[in-house]
């Protein structure tokens, strides 16, 4: 990383943007920060906020993390750096995703293009090779309706009650163009890994791929406070089997990762922002010298962030310590990495860059779950480990 490259990780109105994280401080005592960038430089604000959750619920987190007394932890370039590497030396910090007791919620199906991959999961019972003819019948009979139509409205029930006729119903259309939302618990508070991670696969899969998203973060009173970004990592031969295996796909060591940073919504970042972001999506094989790049725009969301915030939290449902929403990708790669008809699949290896400009770029690198540390620190550990350094 030479001396301007680490702003490629960060938003590109940087000068504007109020950024907060958490970082693991090995130095002393040892344990989680929260942190705050003020420049170029990251500064631990524990003091003030003991976990981003308690950041985020509090009445101005936006004062607090730019004017909250605070420990200098150093250049965010050498924090990209060592987060990055791999190296995470000892002596200095390195990033971690940026949440901790929140719920981690996720919306699926709420783009065209993630509902039609869906769909073929389900008629193909995850067998790659089958996807792409029927991927190509589909658009054929369906593309332009769906991509076109507001969920829950009469065009949807018009074309719901169509679909059945000709037999090409489905759970996944039910969510994707009727009124409810699916709204599913994507992994376990402090179980995401951050920026510069390896995510994991199960070894069973031989089906998968991640999924780019753009992540709210929304405090214990149901407010979306700021954003940052998510791959929310699919396996989708086993989905594909049967839908109540969304489990077993969805959450699994390292299947969740979130980062860089949080961006705080303020200094020109709004929800309009989150609604007009455009994403993109960058698979570097270690091996193959495949490369795969996508792009994608939250325009074409099927349905409004605040919707999808509002069929999370509400009198049905609350989240006291809050909750990360993912919203949906518009991301379901189908190159060939392999033989004609084969589509696309990870391999063990391939780094992950997932960016848009208001919120920088999370980077990742495949691995198989049962080959990546394994979670040990949740939420009891937290605590624990906040007591020890008198921050609670």
């Amino acid at each position: 990383m030479n001396a301007t490259s680490h702003l490629a990780y960060l938003p590109h109105d940087l000068s504007s943007a109020l950024l907060v994280g958490r970082v693991w401080d090995p130095r002393g005592e040892g344990g989680p920060a929260i942190v705050a960038l003020r420049g170029d430089e990251v500064v631990d604000i524990t003091g003030a906020a003991p976990t981003m959750a308690d950041l985020l619920d509090h009445e101005d987190p936006a004062a607090v993390a730019a004017a909250a007394p605070g420990r200098p932890l150093g250049l965010v370039e050498q924090l990209l750096r060592d987060s990055l590497s791999g190296r995470r030396a000892l002596e200095r910090p390195w990033l971690l995703a940026p949440c901790d007791l929140q719920a981690i919620k996720a919306c699926g199906v709420t783009f065209a293009t993630s509902l039609l991959e869906r769909v073929i999961d389900e008629r193909i019972g995850g067998d790659p090779a089958k996807a792409q003819a029927l991927r190509m019948t589909l658009q054929d009979l369906l593309g332009e309706d769906i991509s076109e139509i507001q969920p829950g409205s009469p065009g949807a029930l018009r074309l719901k009650d169509e679909l059945m006729r000709r037999g090409l119903w489905s759970q996944y259309l039910e969510v994707g163009i009727g009124p409810d939302a699916e709204v599913f618990s994507k992994s376990q508070p402090m179980s995401a890994v951050g920026f510069g991670f390896d995510v994991g696969l199960l070894p069973a899969s031989e089906w998968n791929n991640s999924e780019p998203e753009i992540v709210l973060a929304v405090n214990s009173r149901g407010a979306p406070v700021g954003a940052t970004l998510g791959n929310d990592v699919n396996l989708r031969d086993l989905e594909g089997r049967s839908a109540l295996l969304l489990g077993k796909a969805k959450d699994n060591n390292g299947s969740c990762a979130i980062g860089p940073f949080i961006r705080l919504f303020g200094g020109g970042f709004s929800m309009d922002s989150i609604r007009e972001a455009e994403l993109t999506l960058r698979i570097e094989g270690a091996h193959d010298r495949f490369v795969l790049n996508g792009t994608g725009t939250m325009r074409e969301i099927s349905r409004d962030p605040l919707d999808l915030v509002a069929q999370t939290f509400g009198p049905h449902h609350q989240y006291p310590d809050g909750f990360m929403l993912f919203l949906g990708t518009m991301f379901s790669p189908a190159q060939d990495r392999g033989a004609p008809g084969s589509g696309f699949t990870h391999r063990v290896g391939d780094r992950v860059s997932i960016g848009t400009p208001s919120l920088g770029a999370l980077v990742n690198t495949i691995q198989l779950s049962t080959a990546i540390p394994p979670w040990t620190f949740g939420v009891r550990s937290l605590y624990r480990n906040l007591k020890a350094r008198n921050l609670l």
